[in-house]
């Protein structure tokens, strides 16, 4: 018997044709149907109709590249950035910021009807900012040689690892684009080599800056291949003198042929290990490696949303099922009768703990190290603790089945789930659902403007 070939695609590759976009995915490209046959193309804009030219086929899908619009969608913007459409860091800057704020409700809404069957839940419109632009607090830049043997600066081309030479980012404080590039000049003056990925050789990794907007505080970290900085006195002397600001200057070694950033030894070169930075009325003290929200001025809102889920009146335990260095437990312990923490991370729980005696809240929170669905557990067995509310706030591959199901075994009442990823959500949703629980609301928030990504608080009850 004859195997049955696949039908043609429409479309091949080099072809140029005329679309009309339909739709967006949620990474941003435009959506567009040609006889049927799906075609993904970057910068493409609902309403729109252009000429595209394809660039690769697959059986029941292909992609394409923008070529020319023939009719403007009102919601097309002018990137701001000049190598917006070279730089991978934003994927947003041709949709102007109402559309960007509806693309991300649409896009948490779609999850939760499509991958969690939940066509009920209410959805929000996405709480956005008034100026979108220079929000992040901090840098992480990767640091490279140009063609005529000079040091460079700036984020990744989309897809490769040829480096964007930057002065400035449009959404990065300008402090610290400021501090990268005083670093980059002040490194080149000396000599300093950039690390070749491919050879394994050279000095200067990445360059890492965090800038504490409500104090001020800036740190400046150099990532190097190895202990050895050459003229690290002259460096840092000229970092204090061209930066008056920088309150810190530390040194993160990592020897590693490895695309993550951090190694495991950091040295502090100058000034204090810590700078220090507040989200409303909580203090934090925030290390080189902490994990800390990139955009305080939206942080205070996903945490007020938060708290309001909670519905926190003084007398409920809490625990906080993926904690970090303790800025959502302090949050809700300013209204809880008591706060229980834990994180897989000791250096997180040692700054929680250190977090929480800096604001006084020692005694009314605990911290542990470990996996939540093995701490929790614990706890109610050997401490007979029994949380009224639980808050999940978990890395964007969601929450651990084994936690889900201690949460449904333990009954909160009420459960808040801070999210980063839409899909894990709705998954993680169907699965407390399934357990008991009815989701009455979620409230996107826009952590990140100019990017796809979505940040959401979902207000979950235990069914009655």
């Amino acid at each position: 018997m004859k195997k049955k070939q696949a039908a043609e695609a429409p479309v091949q590759k080099n072809d140029t044709v005329t679309v009309t976009f339909e739709d967006l995915t949620h990474e941003g490209a435009g959506v567009a149907k040609v006889d049927g046959y799906t075609l993904f193309v970057p910068y493409g804009i609902p309403g729109e109709k252009a000429k595209v030219k394809v660039v690769k086929t697959k059986k029941g899908y292909g992609f394409g590249r923008l070529l020319e619009s023939l009719e403007t969608s009102e919601d097309r913007s002018v990137p701001a950035c000049p190598v917006y459409y070279q730089c991978g860091g934003c994927q947003l800057q041709h949709l102007n910021y109402g559309a960007q704020l509806q693309f991300k409700q649409k896009q948490v809404q779609d999850a939760l009807t499509r991958l969690g069957g939940l066509d009920n839940v209410i959805v929000h419109p996405t709480l956005g900012m008034d100026d979108p632009w220079n929000y992040r607090n901090k840098a992480q830049v990767p640091v490279g040689m140009s063609n005529d043997g000079k040091l460079e600066a700036g984020f990744y081309q989309k897809r490769s690892h040829r480096i964007i030479d930057m002065e400035a980012c449009a959404i990065q404080q300008d402090e610290n684009d400021k501090a990268v590039q005083t670093v980059k000049e002040i490194a080149g003056k000396y000599g300093i080599k950039a690390y070749d990925e491919k050879k394994h050789r050279g000095t200067l990794r990445h360059v890492v800056t965090r800038h504490a907007q409500n104090t001020g505080q800036l740190m400046i970290i150099l990532v190097t291949k190895g202990p050895e900085l050459p003229n690290k006195k002259n460096i840092i002397a000229d970092i204090r003198k061209a930066i008056p600001e920088v309150t810190s200057i530390i040194q993160n070694v990592n020897p590693k042929k490895t695309n993550v950033i951090f190694g495991d030894k950091t040295i502090v070169l100058w000034g204090e290990e810590y700078i220090y930075d507040t989200i409303g009325d909580i203090k934090f003290a925030i290390s080189a490696r902490s994990f800390y929200q990139v955009n305080p001025e939206q942080t205070k809102v996903l945490y007020d949303k938060a708290l309001e889920y909670a519905d926190l009146r003084g007398s409920e335990s809490v625990i906080d099922a993926y904690c970090g260095i303790g800025t959502i437990s302090l949050f809700l312990a300013q209204k809880a009768k008591h706060v229980y923490g834990v994180e897989i991370i000791p250096e997180a729980i040692a700054d929680a703990k250190r977090n929480a005696r800096l604001n006084h809240m020692q005694d009314i929170t605990d911290f542990a190290v470990g996996k939540a669905e093995e701490v929790i557990p614990w706890w109610h067995k050997a401490h007979g603790i029994r949380p009224d509310v639980m808050v999940v706030d978990p890395p964007r591959k969601g929450c651990d089945e084994a936690l889900l199901e201690t949460m449904i075994e333990m009954k909160p009442e009420r459960i808040v789930y801070v999210s980063c990823n839409p899909a894990t959500l709705a998954r993680d949703l169907k699965i407390l659902e399934d357990g008991g629980y009815q989701t009455k609301e979620v409230q996107p928030v826009d952590m990140f403007p100019q990017t796809t990504h979505v940040e959401c608080v979902a207000n979950i009850v235990l069914h009655e």
